[in-house]
């Protein structure tokens, strides 16, 4: 499994591209998923591109942005074609995006029709440009439960139309991530990997909070130290070198919590590659 670290886990953080390249570089990443807000940044500063990345031995993993599925169809059209020439940029192949900012159960059926038709007409973009759409498992969207996210699939019904499978919040939606994840695997292009101390405490990860430079950390944990037990969920994946998955770490001291999961991820890794060895034999 490719490993990446997100620079929106540095979003109030003055710090480089070109410093964080590094730093992942050092530390055996091997790519990086790029926040929309600073793709668009760095497209000013034309040094930092991908080929600039793959010498240094990293890749985008993912562009992460937000595309409108209701609203001005304009705006959303913009959209949607910046994110794919951003995408295009740093020879990424995936863009990431939600179905919306309102929950699977609130959507009347002629909203989310009018949200299935834009949705589906982002894939036709994306896929005229050789990219793949992920859309994230989020609390408040269409893709917030197992049952809303299978209809959405069959709805848009289109073969560029993936899923970015954040496996806490597929939690938090209470289902269990290992028996969802066996139904839905075929679709997955990308992971989310993160932890909270207990689900109490989960509306942390509310966006209004975790972008807000003021917003409480309390109950953001290191991957392998929290209610969800990422052993048990990786164990079928994590020695697959076709996924790829990001640590998504939006709480202080950012280096060092990436740093202490890379090292459990990798040593977890390595486990399992023994485990599949002897098990070959």
């Amino acid at each position: 499994m490719q490993l990446s670290i997100c620079t929106i886990s540095f979003r109030h953080q003055l710090v480089s591209l070109e410093y964080l390249a590094e730093w992942a570089r050092s530390n055996y990443f091997d790519g990086i998923e790029l926040w929309g807000v600073h793709a668009r940044s760095l497209a000013l500063q034309p040094q930092y591109d991908a080929k600039w990345l793959a010498d240094m031995g990293l890749s985008v993993s993912m562009v992460s942005d937000y595309i409108p599925l209701v609203g001005d169809r304009r705006i959303a059209q913009a959209k949607c074609q910046s994110v794919c020439q951003l995408a295009n940029f740093w020879k990424t192949p995936k863009i990431r995006t939600f179905a919306g900012h309102v929950a699977s159960e609130s959507v009347s059926r002629g909203e989310r029709a009018e949200m299935i038709t834009r949705l589906r007409h982002v894939c036709d973009y994306a896929a005229g440009h050789g990219l793949e759409v992920l859309v994230e498992t989020h609390p408040n969207t269409l893709a917030d439960t197992p049952s809303s996210i299978f209809q959405l699939l069959d709805q848009v019904d289109h073969p560029a139309l993936k899923i970015n499978f954040d496996t806490l919040h597929v939690w938090e939606s209470g289902a269990d991530p290992c028996e969802f994840h066996q139904k839905i695997e075929e679709n997955v292009a990308h992971y989310h990997l993160k932890n909270i101390a207990s689900r109490h405490q989960l509306s942390v990860f509310a966006p209004d909070n975790v972008y807000s430079p003021a917003g409480t950390r309390e109950g953001m944990v290191s991957l392998f130290e929290g209610a969800l037990d990422y052993k048990a969920f990786l164990a079928d994946i994590i020695t697959d070198s076709n996924k790829s998955a990001s640590l998504e770490w939006f709480g202080d001291d950012v280096k060092p919590v990436l740093l202490k999961d890379k090292v459990a991820f990798a040593k977890l890794q390595q486990e399992v590659k023994m485990q599949e060895l002897a098990f070959a034999l």
